[in-house]
């Protein structure tokens, strides 16, 4: 497209009436007939301001229309990106894939990322993206919770398996919500919030899209107590957590390890089998608890155990007898923990225990018991008793 401008010259002399030519799109154009002049009604003797005017705004308007054709030769980008409103209603949700192709989702997901597409994190669109869609991604726990803000982990699938068998990873993202730009196609969204996750399938087009995923899952906080409801604080307490279904082996899955106390742990609604071990030895404690959606349960597990340490002396309150070992036995006579050194120290359910302590060549014992809650020192002498002694001078 050209824009002619005119421009009306008040003092046209024969050797200015040859019109000038600019580069297209202008193109420039000198009346210097006063008949045409009068015919547009302008006096140019009398209205000179009205005779700038005019010039100023043909300039402005000649522009205006060329950088608008300009512009018709180029990519419109994409809209902005479409939030989901988190109020408005949600569609019934989509079941998620728990297997494609027959074989278990996880062996087909792979974690490299290959550049296929790129994730962006709040990206508007560009020229460049416009052979791409736009996917606006949110997530809920539940449908009638607020959307999660952070703690998500994004992961965009392609369908098309690389050559170990495997899907390809497209794109990743972090935290609330996510953007991605992506060629059209088929995709697998899968959604991870700790160790809840959810895998919808999606078509891409060229356009703009906005999903909200409800990923059903509810959390899980765990803590521990004495019998007295005295709450047990301590680096050696930590909780595993399994799944209540066995694996081929006869052992339960297991969902997560080494929990610190007072942890959230986000999971799918499910009943789950937790361990609490309360140090190394045998203070060990079992409970079935239950997730349910959009709920945080917090679970106190019990222990009926103490700390003890263990002393090899010469005499009562003496000094610890340094390179000795140690074996704790149950009252069956089974090895219960081991140790070496002068300041054995363990954890270990309320009972009652033997132990034996080496020390050059001899061998010192005494029977104990372990009350819950009870931290104290055990002290074994380092003597033979009498009536051995006197057993031994008869023989």
């Amino acid at each position: 497209m050209q824009a002619g401008v005119v421009l009306l010259m008040p003092d046209c002399q024969p050797k200015t009436r040859a019109a000038k030519q600019l580069p297209s799109p202008w193109q420039t154009q000198y009346l210097c007939d006063s008949n045409l002049i009068k015919k547009q009604g302008i006096n140019l003797k009398t209205q000179p301001a009205l005779w700038w005017a005019r010039i100023v705004g043909a300039l402005w308007f000649a522009l205006a229309v060329s950088l608008s054709g300009a512009a018709m030769g180029q990519d419109v980008p994409l809209p902005p990106k479409a939030k989901p409103d988190p109020n408005a209603p949600i569609p019934e949700p989509e079941t998620p894939i728990q297997n494609l192709l027959d074989r278990e989702p996880e062996p087909l997901f792979s974690d490299t990322l290959v550049p296929y597409a790129p994730a962006t994190g709040g990206n508007t669109g560009f020229s460049g993206y416009q052979d791409q869609g736009a996917l606006y991604l949110m997530a809920k726990l539940t449908r009638d919770t607020q959307p999660i803000e952070s703690g998500l982990i994004w992961r965009i699938y392609s369908e098309t398996m690389n050559t170990d068998g495997r899907l390809e990873l497209v794109a990743t993202a972090r935290g609330g919500d996510a953007e991605f730009r992506l060629d059209p196609g088929s995709y697998l969204i899968h959604t991870a919030y700790g160790h809840a996750t959810a895998t919808n399938r999606i078509v891409i087009g060229r356009d703009v899209q906005s999903k909200m995923v409800i990923l059903n899952a509810g959390g899980i906080k765990l803590d521990a107590a004495l019998a007295d409801d005295t709450p047990l604080v301590s680096p050696e307490l930590r909780f595993d957590i399994y799944g209540t279904e066995f694996n081929e082996r006869g052992e339960r899955n297991l969902i997560a390890e080494n929990v610190q106390p007072d942890k959230i742990i986000r999971l799918a609604p499910d009943t789950y089998h937790i361990v609490s071990n309360y140090g190394s030895a045998n203070a060990i404690v079992r409970a079935d608890v239950q997730v349910i959606p959009g709920r945080l349960t917090e679970a106190t597990i019990y222990h009926n155990a103490a700390d003890i340490t263990l002393k090899l002396v010469n005499e009562e309150g003496g000094e610890a007898i340094a390179n000795t070992s140690w074996s704790v036995l149950s009252p069956g006579g089974d090895v219960v923990v081991e140790a070496n050194g002068a300041f054995p120290d363990f954890v270990l359910a309320a009972g009652e225990y033997e132990v034996v302590a080496r020390n050059n060549g001899r061998l010192f014992q005494r029977t104990f018991v372990v009350e819950a809650g009870l931290n104290r020192e055990v002290e074994v002498l380092a003597r033979v008793k009498k009536d051995s002694q006197r057993a031994g001078a008869r023989k």
